[in-house]
């Protein structure tokens, strides 16, 4: 079970609109704030900014789904990210990721069963002369092979 996301009132997320709502271009702040503060855009957020920037839902689900950091629900307790970049993919990367899902039975932006791991395309890690790369949270990891996935999602409890 993942672990609980914590808990927000409409208060709370008027406050974190209102601290970035003076600042040019405040969208991307807000749901950089919300996203700190709970671990992902929580969907009562979305009137409230939506009527604070006075633009549509449908604009704002158009800026929340571009960026592929932003999430509407929580992670699981670790974040598995795969680069799907051309150079990782032509060292094998693609057969790694199609392996790792479905070992874990999930898709992309997936979480396990048990809340442990929620697995992510990423595209670039900036590590092309070692891939194929993956990030597990914040560390990543080059050359990884399917031993070494294993060995990092074991470690993730998955």
């Amino acid at each position: 079970m993942p672990a609980p996301a914590p808990s927000h009132t409409d208060d709370d997320i008027r406050a974190l609109i209102q601290a970035n709502l003076s600042l040019e271009g405040p969208l991307l702040p807000i749901l950089h704030a919300l996203q700190d503060a709970f671990g992902y855009i929580p969907r009562a957020a979305m009137p409230l900014i939506a009527d604070a920037l006075n633009i549509t839902r449908a604009e704002l689900h158009g800026v929340i789904s571009f960026y592929h950091d932003f999430r509407e629900a929580p992670a699981g307790r670790h974040v598995v990210k795969i680069c799907r970049a051309e150079a990782c993919q032509a060292v094998g990367g693609s057969a790694l990721a199609e392996e790792t899902l479905k070992k874990l039975g999930v898709d992309w932006h997936g979480t396990t069963a048990n809340g442990a791991v929620t697995v992510e395309p990423v595209y670039c890690l900036g590590l092309c002369a070692c891939g194929p790369a993956a990030m597990v949270d914040d560390q990543v990891v080059g050359r990884v092979d399917t031993a070494r996935m294993d060995t990092l999602l074991k470690e993730a409890g998955a």
